[in-house]
């Protein structure tokens, strides 16, 4: 009992630690495309000495595997660029509470990719999740519309690559995945940075505590978490942790009003549209879990 406790504890203090990246977004004086560059190229970094540790072979054992890889890659990259883009033009409450909903873009994404039945009770949670966003947007100006479209842009794009990797895992090392998910995305990121001009000196100039943070944000928040959570699940199961990460909107809102007194930017309209929307993740989440256990019910009377 004691060692589920403490596996508890530490899967809380990993999503809490997830829940920090969105206040980085702020904390971190440097534009959304060259923090998320810092962090795919440190993570990369970490997960290829946690690899090498590990003895995890870095080969792919199938080559026609390399497109699907390059595609997630994309997805990965697109994620985290959004992400911060919306952040750096509104809040970290915002811009964290619109990722939430990406759980909900899954609804439809698995039917499409995992060949799995399409799910109307997940069809009208997230008919709910639009109405919670509609209450969240309902007195926002021209540039905080412009951060919600990126932030659900961004939701759009965590879903795709979730779903993606779960189907990729199929066959393929998790690690593996994410290591050559990150090292695609620092080619994808890099040319990025070349078009837009900013591939130049300009790019190593920043504060120690910009570096400092962007340490902490490619190290612990990336490969540290990663490596943990592999063997949280392992012990706690995968709707143990997959319903414990929808807390980390929670997280985040509450390190936003503490460390960057987001509360006094936004009103009571979004703090309940906020519950609105957490409610309905997690719900579906629960919702996910009892069908699932009821659908083994009836398919273990069939085998007896």
């Amino acid at each position: 009992m004691y060692e589920r406790f403490k596996y508890h504890l530490l899967m809380h203090f990993i999503i809490f630690i997830w829940g920090f990246t969105g206040i980085l977004g702020k904390l971190i004086l440097l534009p959304p495309t060259v923090i998320v560059w810092y962090r795919v190229i440190i993570a990369t970094v970490g997960l290829f000495f946690v690899m090498k540790i590990m003895k995890i072979p870095l080969k792919l054992d199938r080559s026609k595997d390399s497109w699907k890889l390059l595609l997630v890659g994309f997805f990965v990259s697109m994620h985290w660029v959004t992400f911060y883009m919306s952040i750096s033009l509104s809040t970290a409450s915002l811009g964290i509470l619109c990722l939430s909903t990406a759980t909900l873009h899954v609804t439809w994404l698995e039917p499409l990719i995992m060949k799995r039945k399409f799910s109307w009770i997940e069809f009208v949670l997230g008919l709910v999740v639009v109405y919670g966003i509609y209450f969240v947007s309902s007195d926002f100006d021209s540039r905080q519309y412009k951060a919600l479209g990126l932030g659900l842009l961004s939701a759009l794009f965590a879903a795709l690559f979730s779903v993606c990797n779960a189907k990729l895992a199929q066959t393929i090392n998790t690690a593996r995945i994410s290591f050559y998910e990150l090292l695609i995305g620092i080619g994808i990121l890099s040319v990025m940075l070349l078009f837009t001009g900013k591939m130049n000196a300009d790019l190593f100039v920043m504060r120690w505590e910009d570096f400092a943070w962007l340490l902490f944000l490619g190290i612990v928040c990336t490969t540290f978490a990663f490596v943990v959570i592999i063997n949280i699940v392992k012990r706690l199961g995968a709707f143990t942790v997959s319903l414990s990460i929808n807390l980390e909107p929670v997280y985040t809102i509450l390190l936003a009003i503490v460390i960057l007194n987001e509360n006094e930017l936004l009103g009571k309209k979004f703090y309940i549209g906020s519950v609105i929307i957490i409610v309905v993740v997690i719900a579906n989440a629960i919702i996910k879990y009892w069908l699932k256990a009821r659908a083994l019910k009836r398919a273990a009377k069939k085998m007896s």
